[in-house]
């Protein structure tokens, strides 16, 4: 049985929190914009000293750390809309690095309704569900840098997790 409050968060409390959390800082990466039912964010990894390499492009740790929790993020939040209570987090992540970034990078990342309604079915049938999503990396010109494919797992909360966080 699982818990009967799954912790939901506001889009302004989301954009707040990850905003201020330090291996996202440090590499410039800012949560811009996010909808309120979770089914999509925008990202951008601004260009700075702080995620440059010697050649003055974006080091590729950040251009993937960039990319790194939000599909996880909008699986958890928006199941918890829908009362579902799920931990989630990136299971595996493969980068396609295809130039130089030497502006600053924006990521738009999409959950659809058939990868939300096939973990509503995976969920209760086997306690976890497992989704493979894509985003690019696009420079000020409109470039792709660098494409990445996030794997999330998302498991059930068990009823004693339920004070827990979903991520």
């Amino acid at each position: 049985m699982p818990p009967k409050h799954p912790i939901v968060w506001g889009p302004r409390k989301l954009r707040w929190y990850l905003n201020g959390y330090p291996p996202l800082f440090w590499h410039r990466a800012q949560l811009r914009e996010v909808d309120p039912a979770m089914r999509w964010a925008k990202v951008r990894l601004k260009r700075s000293l702080m995620n440059r390499n010697l050649n003055g492009s974006a080091f590729g740790g950040a251009i993937y750390s960039a990319a790194d929790p939000w599909f996880p993020i909008l699986y958890w939040q928006a199941l918890a809309r829908e009362g579902v209570a799920v931990q989630a987090w990136l299971k595996a992540g493969a980068i396609d690095y295809r130039k130089p970034a030497r502006s600053h990078l924006h990521y738009e990342f999409r959950i659809s309704e058939e990868d939300l309604a096939a973990a509503r079915e995976r969920l209760p049938e086997k306690g976890y569900s497992v989704h493979t999503n894509q985003v690019d990396a696009i420079d000020a010109d409109g470039d792709v840098c660098a494409a990445i494919e996030c794997v999330s797992y998302l498991r059930l909360l068990q009823p004693q997790e339920a004070g827990s966080a979903g991520f």
